[in-house]
């Protein structure tokens, strides 16, 4: 005599879900999640770094004059400026090689999460996979297709039953798209810069960039971990859904 199977026996978890966009599988992002937020606070501590190099040499170029009057040494006050300029120019450095790890963990992360976005909604996604990381990339496409992927990962991801507010993406994203415009300009001023007062002006530009980076890279942070979140929970809580 056949004894029927427990209940414990007979919920097998729900194969993947089929998708449009290839294989799905559904992982857990929390460690991906955590180690993209880390790096984003790499990016954080080096513009913070820079804040303080562009104040140096903002100091420095706007207080020759006084500095002369007050009868310290031309040499002297050659000696400060190029510390500064030593500065600004290291802290350029740690600021690109945080941005690039930064951006290859985060990338990594985002890919994971539009796969397991994939998973929860199969059909709510309007570009391939491969914009995930493209549209990062591609002039003018990157000005609006990341946040709308992100937007879509989002709606996949939240609670069943709740309104689909994008205000932290979009509030994100605007500060993504400002710091991009800021930097821009700080770059041309600095690279044009040769008298004192260009210099002086240009840090002060550099300054205000990097303040925008930081609130940029802190949205981001809120994103990552808030995103991550939704996932880990909706994937728990659903019904036949096991986390690889």
């Amino acid at each position: 005599m056949t004894m029927p199977s427990s209940p414990q026996q007979s919920a097998a978890p729900l194969p993947p879900h089929p998708s449009p966009h290839g294989a799905v599988s559904l992982r857990s992002p929390v460690l991906l999640g955590r180690l993209a937020a880390a790096l984003l606070g790499l990016v954080i501590a080096a513009d913070l770094l820079a804040v303080w190099a562009d104040y140096t040499l903002y100091d420095v170029t706007s207080g020759i004059r006084s500095a002369l009057a007050g009868g310290e040494s031309l040499a002297s006050l050659t000696r400060r400026a190029d510390r500064a300029d030593s500065l600004n120019a290291t802290a350029g450095y740690i600021q690109a090689a945080s941005l690039v790890a930064a951006a290859v963990g985060y990338l990594v992360w985002l890919f994971r999460v539009r796969v397991n976005a994939e998973f929860f909604n199969p059909f709510g996604h309007t570009y391939s996979r491969a914009w995930v990381g493209w549209g990062w990339f591609v002039p003018f496409v990157n000005l609006a297709r990341p946040r709308q992927i992100v937007a879509e990962i989002w709606d996949a991801s939240r609670p069943e039953g709740t309104g689909a507010r994008h205000g932290l993406v979009n509030t994100w994203w605007t500060f993504w798209l400002v710091g991009l415009v800021a930097d821009r300009i700080a770059f041309s001023a600095s690279s044009k810069a040769e008298t004192a007062e260009a210099i002086r002006d240009a840090a002060f530009q550099g300054l205000l960039t990097d303040a925008f980076d930081i609130l940029s890279a802190a949205l981001a942070i809120a994103v990552v971990l808030r995103l991550t979140g939704m996932q880990d929970r909706k994937a728990h809580e659903g019904p036949g859904t096991v986390l690889g």
